[in-house]
């Protein structure tokens, strides 16, 4: 509790110097927008039951705020089933790119009311405008039917917990200062992960800022996780030892019961 507390704190006086140094000489003219993170690492280890990161700034001038917090970007095959002699079989795959594996949103008003859909839609702002490289096996689909595989990658993610359902609530103090809390949970998927805090005044794009985050694994699954993605051998090796190991150590527990 009083680590966040303390977080709290240092946010607050973080965004309260920014309003100060945009209102001095000139910073207002050049930048309309600063924002910063509570924390630009989060570590993964055994006992990582998910976390919240802060982002906040400050904004010169009327306009509302939106942030966007995307994931490392992945390949996902998405398969249809169709009734083949009365049974269900997959009879369609499709391969998709740039698919991010982590995706949050939240915004000062409701989306809709802030920008029109052309906006939304060309910075993909919110999880129905997000779109995906189609690489493989959509030769003959319909714009249609594209768009129905984009909508089950995102409901699929949004099931998982690594895509929100909801847009999240930003909080804009004295016209000037904002700040929203993005939740991460326990299954987030480490990477480089990119957070987009936008400027929209009027329907209109004032600015963005693009802020990197770095999501990894410490500890001794750090350790598990690099042998196994970097050196299999040596992980297969230490698995069958683990295995031999718990074997023979159930056994002798058994013998002597």
């Amino acid at each position: 509790m009083h680590g966040r507390m303390s977080t709290r704190w240092a946010c607050f006086f973080a965004i309260v110097m920014m309003a100060v140094g945009m209102m001095s000489s000139g910073a207002a003219r050049a930048q309309q927008l600063l924002a910063d993170l509570s924390s630009h690492h989060v570590a993964i280890n055994t006992s990582f039951v998910g976390t919240k990161v802060i982002i906040f700034g400050a904004i010169e001038g009327k306009g509302d705020v939106v942030v966007a917090v995307f994931g490392p970007k992945e390949q996902i095959a998405v398969r249809r089933k169709s009734r083949v002699l009365g049974m269900w079989m997959n009879t369609e795959s499709v391969l998709f790119d740039g698919v991010p594996n982590f995706y949050a949103v939240s915004a000062s008003r409701p989306l809709e009311e802030i920008a029109g859909t052309a906006l939304l839609a060309s910075e993909q702002i919110g999880a129905d405008y997000l779109r995906f490289d189609l690489i493989d096996g959509g030769d003959s689909l319909s714009d249609q039917e594209k768009r129905d595989f984009e909508t089950a990658i995102v409901r699929r993610k949004q099931a998982r917990g690594v895509y929100s359902e909801e847009v999240g609530d930003i909080s804009v103090m004295l016209g000037r200062l904002f700040r929203t809390e993005i939740e991460f949970p326990a299954n987030l998927p480490t990477g480089r992960y990119t957070a987009v805090v936008y400027l929209i005044r009027d329907g209109s794009l004032v600015q963005a800022q693009t802020t990197p985050l770095v999501v990894e694994k410490v500890g001794f699954d750090a350790f598990v996780f690099d042998a196994a993605q970097h050196q299999s051998w040596l992980y297969g090796v230490a698995a069958i030892f683990i295995a031999i190991g718990s074997g023979w150590l159930a056994a002798s527990i058994f013998r002597n019961i």
